[in-house]
């Protein structure tokens, strides 16, 4: 796959996050016609993209959803209002949720993000997609 492909629609998510993990298999279910591609912060792709976004691997801002959309990468609230776009009714109205400031989404989000494993759980290895899924995870990148 050339970056260009890779970089348009392509959620990067916490692979050992069961919420995340939740979110992936939500976001699949709602995505019948596989637009959206994922990998995980913990992937070679995942972490190789991100460093080429300057996020720093192991750092506190690693640990949050990112969407890769036209070359352009989202973070938090506005990575997933981002993806919410491209799912099917009634998910994609999640949109109308950007006329909220920035500050405001984001603050919510960190609330979650920061008590994610104590809520939801953590998995001791990384999500591993079944066969029907493979072709929808990105493995490697070459940037």
């Amino acid at each position: 796959m050339t970056p260009a492909n890779l970089l348009d629609r392509l959620i990067i998510f916490d692979g050992v996050c069961n919420l995340c993990n939740t979110f992936v298999d939500f976001t699949i279910r709602q995505d019948p016609s596989h637009k959206l591609k994922f990998a995980s912060n913990q992937s070679q792709a995942g972490r190789e993209i991100l460093q080429h976004f300057g996020v720093i691997e192991g750092s506190e801002e690693a640990n949050t959803v990112y969407f890769l959309e036209n070359g352009q990468l989202y973070e938090k609230s506005t990575a997933a209002l981002r993806v919410a776009r491209h799912l099917r009714f009634p998910w994609n109205l999640g949109i109308v949720f950007q006329i909220f400031p920035r500050f405001l989404r984001d603050s919510i989000y960190e609330f979650i993000a920061r008590n994610r494993y104590k809520w939801f759980g953590k998995k001791s290895t990384c999500r591993l997609p079944g066969p029907e899924e493979r072709a929808l995870f990105v493995e490697k990148v070459d940037l």
